[in-house]
């Protein structure tokens, strides 16, 4: 339901009270006795009547008076009935028995011709966008964030600083270090991993892994060294722009092949206790967990380390990584374990801990035409009755929740605000590119972070590709390795079921071409490329 419409309902009440104030007022109102259907005053009642059974004065009564009046009070009766009835299923968002009131609560009708949509929406909806596009473009030009310092950071989880050293091994591309083994050679080093009950490939690996553990410990002085990674990049985001497909177009590169769990979500859910926000706290993954995920990489750079590999140089290059969408984003965790605070923005996000462990990070970012990326996420999510028609119900009701926060808060408050996130109903913040990237760049230089378009990398899929090897400094492929490459089916399309509910509404993607326009302008800006501008699609 929209917020005009809840808008509407109030005035209604308002109007209701002021009809009933008004009532013409006479000047012998109160000095006669006005007989009513039901009046028994006159009927002549014990005094010292038991008041059980005073429910039958009633139809005692009810034979006293004429049948006509009878029957109006049965049939005024069954309209209250109904009446009740219909504002029971109005409150259910069904809709009305009776004719509906011009102020009365009630969803937004949307008629299937497009045209109709076009003409509908853009009475109802083209000032408002007006006014919200002046907005936003008023609230672009704000100061940076003011970045914690590294002490900061490092005090809000001392347990993984402690773990993760300030520097790495020289002569070894991906960030490693070897770390003390402390527990018994015959124990088990995966069995308390809570990412193994979370997937079966993962479990099935260290089933492996466990096998040759012991062989795999560095020695040095009388004591154990297990060698640990951190990943050498991070593709942050964002959802629905393709990052699976390159995720695993990536692993056919024999230099990163040794990567295991796509999405780990760590930095942003997992290491606070989160795997769905909607389920609550659960349990809180610990660092050591997630550096298992790259304990293949390990054991492969060990044996290059240690000379018993017979591609000791290539061993030495190997590099690993993980692509949670949820990374450039997603910072929610704050607030659930913070809500006590007053601040409207996070203090901290997913990236002053990655550059405070990592600052030569590599960070990819994957981009679409964020009105086509908000309609790929709604037929995402299962749930039923989808359709054009509620994704333009659900885009306007989203808009709507963001222009009422922009009109008492702040642009980055909003984008970040959890509450209003949870309000919309579609994922529309996650399109405000711009407003993530300059966050990241507050930590990360320019030439660290890798940005790129789904439609160029599906339009030209070997070139796009061969910009991500060199970015990643990775050499290149044989025309076997690059035939493997072209050939892989692509990953994550779009379900059939999906696909047969067509494209969205003229009128939803005209409503979403001008709520994105001042962010992609901007945008494309920071990134000097006019493609970000999406306009030509």
């Amino acid at each position: 339901m929209s917020l005009s419409d809840y808008k509407h309902g109030s005035h209604s009440q308002r109007q209701l009270n002021s009809s009933l104030y008004s009532l013409p007022i006479v000047e012998n109102f109160g000095k006669r006795s006005i007989r009513t259907v039901l009046d028994f005053k006159n009927t002549t009642v014990p005094d010292n009547l038991d008041i059980r059974y005073a429910p039958l004065l009633f139809f005692t009564n009810l034979r006293r008076i004429p049948r006509l009046k009878a029957v109006c009070f049965l049939l005024s009766l069954t309209l209250t009935f109904f009446i009740m009835v219909s504002y029971i299923l109005v409150w259910d968002k069904r809709g009305l028995l009776l004719t509906p009131s011009p102020f009365q609560l009630r969803p937004m009708v949307i008629p299937t011709n497009t045209a109709a949509i076009t003409e509908a929406s853009s009475k109802k909806n083209l000032i408002d966008m007006e006014e919200l596009v002046k907005i936003i473009r008023s609230k672009q030009d704000y100061l940076p964030r003011k970045v914690p310092d590294e002490k900061e950071v490092s005090e809000t989880d001392p347990h993984l600083f402690s773990v993760i050293p300030h520097h790495f091994l020289s002569g070894i591309k991906s960030p490693c270090w070897y770390e003390k083994f402390l527990s018994e050679l015959g124990s088990d080093p995966y069995q308390r991993n809570l990412f193994t009950a979370r997937s079966k490939s993962f479990k099935t690996l260290c089933d492996r892994l466990r096998t040759s553990f012991v062989q795999h410990l560095h020695h040095r002085d009388s004591k154990l060294f297990r060698l640990r990674c951190l990943p050498y990049f991070y593709i942050i985001g964002q959802p629905k722009c393709g990052t699976t497909d390159l995720f695993h177009r990536l692993l056919l590169h024999p230099e990163i092949k040794y990567n295991t769990m796509k999405e780990p979500h760590w930095w942003t859910r997992k290491r606070f206790g989160y795997i769905r926000f909607k389920d609550g706290f659960q349990e809180s993954f610990p660092v050591e967990d997630y550096l298992d995920l790259f304990d293949l990489a390990a054991y492969n750079i060990h044996e290059g380390v240690s000379g018993n590999s017979s591609a000791d140089h290539r061993a030495l290059r190997l590099i690993t990584g993980e692509a949670s969408a949820s990374t450039m984003w997603d910072n929610q965790a704050w607030s659930y374990l913070h809500g006590e605070r007053e601040e409207t923005e996070p203090p901290f996000l997913a990236q002053d801990f990655i550059h405070a462990v990592q600052p030569d990070a590599k960070i990819i970012i994957m981009l679409r035409d964020p009105v086509e990326r908000l309609y790929s996420d709604y037929l995402y999510f299962k749930m039923a009755n989808k359709s054009a028609e509620d994704f333009h119900q659900k885009v306007i009701e989203s808009v709507q929740l963001f222009q009422s926060c922009l009109s008492e808060r702040t642009l980055r408050s909003c984008v970040y605000s959890t509450g209003l996130s949870n309000a919309m109903p579609v994922r529309l913040n996650l399109g405000l590119y711009i407003v993530f990237l300059l966050d990241w760049l507050t930590v990360f230089h320019r030439e660290q972070i890798f940005v790129l378009r789904l439609e160029d990398y599906a339009t030209n899929l070997k070139t796009t590709v061969k910009k991500v090897f060199d970015f990643l400094s990775v050499g290149p492929l044989s025309e076997q390795e690059e035939a493997a490459l072209t050939r892989r089916p692509m990953s994550n399309t779009r379900r059939a079921a999906d696909r047969n509910l067509g494209p969205m509404h003229a009128a939803t993607k005209d409503l979403l071409r001008k709520f994105h326009q001042p962010f992609n302008h901007k945008l494309a800006s920071v990134l000097d490329n006019k493609a970000f501008l999406w306009d030509s699609i």
